[in-house]
């Protein structure tokens, strides 16, 4: 009680002389689930029961050529919060806070900082994965990044989803506690939106799941709905049912709090399943660049405001909801730095022919094979590395040279509107578009590269 009055007070000083009102200025929630597949709910025909999830897809959009903003967490976490590809931001690969230096960098301009400056309330509850400080590394916090408040792990739930113990509440470990992860950042989530946000201000709720990441956990009657208690494949599908039922929880908050219907709904996952049957029969899967690595579900749901019940395959991804944030809310982006993200917001409004994508999505993770990936219409470009390095599976930043002045091999040329599944090479059928593919992912290429961080000499 002292600890949330405590906050309640730093908060009201902290927001003395807000212009802005939650009346008029919507709420945004962003839920990002973690190795969560392409075909794991409900509405991409998934076998999960997931009715908050489905719900939010026929209130909203529903894209089937949806995209993580990389193969692993770490990558895919920084290119949703900045709309920039994640080595643009810092971050190379999943980040390991006790042996490598990487961080989100503090010059990265995220959603909360630009909300904050707009006078919203800014929160995040679950995983961070994007750089806290340890014993010997002073790296920023989610409050050096536009959060007021925050309730996070470093990475995933340790020892498991059930009872963990590794949560720190702004700054301060939290020890243990008693159920499963989902439901305990539905139950913080909560109370934030109940006793600790501003109350006249609008707000920035960013939740990020830890489930269905493994070690997993789930409630024995859920995980009974799917098959035997002690049978993986039901405890996995049991992490995304307590997920969705998490989901709801907090929908039904902002119901009693009748803002629902000015509330920006996003929901996501950071990549795609390491399960090789939660893809969608697409190749490849988690930590790889082929489309069974990156195509995840992607839902925006804002009722009165943007198409409802809606199915999109125009391709997007975790990239462009920074861009289109700033397009449906009306906010500059940030002009002195490369976006690569597009804005979604006329595409969902219902207005195609407004809409134009300014760059190919594009892919790199070091450890990947393909290296590198690019999705321009229809098509989709891989190619490998043309240089060796060591075989360690942890990212080691005496790498980044090698990676910033490598170039790349063995391209491949896939038309996904007739091969999904990507098992026909058709540079050779068409090599005047092969050409000109290969010219962009290598110009995007380097203009990623020349603004990464040479992380190995600090």
């Amino acid at each position: 009680m002292v600890r949330n009055i405590f906050i309640w007070v730093i908060l009201m000083v902290c927001w003395k002389g807000v212009q802005v009102d939650a009346e008029n200025h919507p709420n945004v929630v962003i839920f990002l689930a973690d190795d969560l597949g392409y075909q794991d709910v409900g509405c991409y025909d998934g076998p999960v029961a997931t009715p908050a999830i489905d719900q939010l897809a026929r209130e909203g959009v529903r894209l089937t050529d949806f995209y993580s903003g990389s193969a692993v967490c770490s990558p895919s976490r920084a290119t949703l919060l900045t709309g920039r590809h994640h080595i643009r931001t810092g971050v190379y690969s999943w980040i390991s806070d006790d042996v490598q230096n990487a961080h989100l960098l503090l010059r990265e301009r995220t959603i909360a900082e630009i909300l904050k400056d707009r006078g919203y309330s800014t929160s995040h509850f679950g995983k961070w994965h994007l750089g806290l400080p340890t014993k010997n590394r002073a790296k920023p916090t989610p409050s050096q990044h536009g959060f007021d408040y925050w309730f996070t792990t470093w990475n995933n739930a340790s020892p498991s989803h059930r009872n963990p113990n590794n949560f720190i509440r702004n700054g301060e470990a939290v020890g243990l506690l008693e159920g499963y992860s989902c439901q305990l950042v539905a139950d913080e989530a909560i109370d934030w939106l109940d006793h600790q946000r501003h109350p006249k201000a609008p707000f920035f709720l960013n939740v990020w799941f830890h489930e269905p990441h493994a070690p997993i956990a789930a409630p024995e009657d859920l995980v009974s709905a799917y098959g035997e208690i002690t049978d993986k494949t039901a405890i996995y599908s049991a992490t995304i049912d307590n997920t969705d039922r998490a989901i709801q929880r907090i929908i039904d908050q902002l119901n009693r709090m009748e803002v629902r219907e000015n509330t920006l709904i996003i929901y996501a996952s950071d990549n795609g399943s390491y399960r090789d049957d939660r893809t969608g029969n697409l190749r490849g899967k988690k930590g790889s660049n082929w489309e069974g690595g990156i195509r995840v579900p992607g839902i925006f749901s804002w009722p009165g405001m943007i198409q409802e019940n809606t199915v999109l395959k125009e391709p997007a991804g975790l990239v462009d909801v920074l861009p289109t944030l700033c397009g449906l809310l009306k906010l500059e982006l940030p002009k002195d730095r490369a976006i690569d993200g597009s804005d979604l917001s006329e595409l969902l409004k219902g207005n195609p022919s407004h809409f134009k994508r300014h760059q190919p999505l594009f892919w790199h993770l070091q450890k990947s094979r393909p290296i590198v990936a690019m999705r321009d219409g229809a098509f989709s470009l891989v190619a490998n590395p043309d240089y060796e390095i060591s075989k360690s599976n942890m990212f080691e930043e005496s790498w980044i040279p090698a990676i910033k002045n490598g170039g790349y091999q063995d391209f491949q040329l896939f038309d996904l509107s007739k091969d999904p599944g990507q098992t026909q090479d058709i540079a050779d059928q068409k090599p005047e578009l092969f050409k000109k593919l290969k010219a962009k992912l290598l110009k995007i290429n380097q203009s990623i590269m020349s603004d990464g961080t040479d992380w190995h000499l600090q």
